[in-house]
């Protein structure tokens, strides 16, 4: 039967846990910067009774390197995208057009589920 999700993975998609491919795309930011923003964030969370303009500045703070991490990871993104269409020959082969539109496709869909 054909799996209209699993043929839409990157083929160089690793596989997850039990060698089966992951479902969903890869987070846009490493486990280790996510980590380190939730980890501000719920600081600021479990301090607001105590000291609420602190946890505020703080989750100010996280949301503020969020942003800033997302904007550089999609800014490398486009550039690679870009690079990989950008220079070639008029006369490229569509097929690999198609790749490089369906790789803005899924990324922008992305960004729009978030």
């Amino acid at each position: 039967m054909y799996d209209q999700t699993r043929a839409q993975q990157p083929p160089d998609r690793s596989p997850g846990p039990g060698g089966r491919r992951t479902t969903g795309p890869e987070p846009l930011l490493p486990a280790e910067e996510r980590d380190e923003i939730v980890r501000r964030l719920g600081h600021a969370v479990n301090t607001f009774a105590d000291t609420p303009r602190q946890a505020l500045e703080e989750a100010e703070a996280a949301f503020d390197e969020a942003a800033a991490q997302l904007t550089n990871a999609l800014s490398e993104m486009r550039r690679v995208l870009r690079a990989g269409w950008q220079d070639r020959d008029p006369e490229t082969d569509s097929t690999e057009l198609r790749g490089a539109l369906r790789q803005y496709r899924e990324l922008t869909q992305r960004l729009l589920r978030t």
